[in-house]
């Protein structure tokens, strides 16, 4: 997919705005994370909210918001039609965004509607199974579905036809299953509650990315079957193996960034837009993504609004192959 392939080979792009040359003061400063704590929305706001705040970019403290439904949805018209001049509001967003906006799952909204800001990594995917799972690898997961796809059903935090569900169903196709329709995704509003499930033993499988599994496989709660990556990650992930070396050759990478209303002023979005890409270039930050398996992504403004309107375009035309969108 040409977004993933962005993802594995964006280079730096740089700003040559100066700090002193935007004329905005923030105060009060908020981030929405479209879902209940737990998930990566969650995660992008709480990890970005506080490196801004060690870096001393905003003051004070950064108040984080959960505000879940929808798939995104009701964050994002919650931005449009109520928010829509707010200076001091960024909101997390992901591929799981572009998907819902490029399947028409935010009624009445399309990407043109907000300011892109900027990405600050990309998340590759992963499919996990409880710690006392019988599965040990994809393949076998994949050979459960084939014989009896009523016997797996697969949690993950994205609305049906969203991010988490169309991994699964592009491993299932490279796997050899014919009909992908057959798979059994079972949607909630976040990672979060969608491992709790796995936990309770309410599903067999979960599909996320990997910084949200990452305090479940310390915790020992989960076992990651199969990262979708191009090749192992660093770090803490790097004992998981990739899909693509148990045969099934498929990526799947989460980008992870933000939007800001539409209506914002010019000069508090360069604001935005200079501060999330200085947390990106901080030293704080890169020990962000080593420790949670992402992978570099910088996109900065005008930058990252063509790589999202390439990024539905992608999903776009995805999502009409494997018969979700006519």
């Amino acid at each position: 997919m040409k977004f993933a392939k962005m993802a594995a080979a964006a280079a730096v792009v740089s700003l040559s705005m100066a700090t002193s040359a935007i004329a905005f003061d923030p105060a009060n400063t908020e981030c929405i994370a479209p879902a209940n704590p737990g998930g990566g929305w969650d995660f992008t706001c709480r990890q970005v909210g506080k490196t801004l705040q060690d870096l001393s970019l905003v003051p004070g403290t950064m108040q984080v918001v959960n505000l879940a439904g929808g798939g995104g949805g009701v964050a994002y018209a919650e931005v449009v039609n109520k928010r829509n001049e707010e200076n001091n509001l960024i909101v997390a967003a992901s591929s799981a965004t572009a998907t819902r906006l490029a399947q028409g799952a935010y009624p009445g909204n399309t990407m043109d509607q907000v300011r892109w800001v900027g990405a600050v990594g990309a998340d590759y995917g992963v499919i996990a199974v409880a710690k006392d799972s019988p599965v040990q690898t994809l393949p076998e997961l994949i050979d459960m579905i084939k014989a009896d796809p009523t016997s797996v059903s697969i949690a993950g935090g994205s609305a049906v036809g969203g991010w988490d569900h169309l991994k699964v169903l592009l491993a299932a196709n490279k796997a050899g299953v014919d009909d992908v329709r057959v798979i059994k995704y079972v949607a909630f509003d976040g990672g979060g509650e969608a491992v709790t499930q796995l936990l309770a033993g309410s599903v067999q499988a979960f599909t996320g990315d990997a910084s949200e599994a990452k305090g479940f496989v310390d915790s020992g709660d989960i076992r990651v079957i199969a990262v979708l990556a191009p090749e192992r990650l660093e770090g803490d992930f790097a004992s998981f193996p990739t899909a693509k070396e148990q045969g099934i050759d498929v990526i799947g990478a989460n980008w992870r960034g933000f939007y800001a209303p539409g209506g914002m002023s010019d000069d508090a979005y360069n604001y935005w837009v200079e501060s999330v890409g200085k947390v990106y270039d901080s030293a704080e930050w890169k020990d962000v993504m080593a420790q949670n398996g992402l992978a570099p992504l910088d996109l900065r403004g005008d930058e990252f609004q063509d790589f999202v309107a390439d990024s539905v375009a992608s999903i776009t035309d995805l999502s009409k192959k494997i018969g979700i969108l006519k």
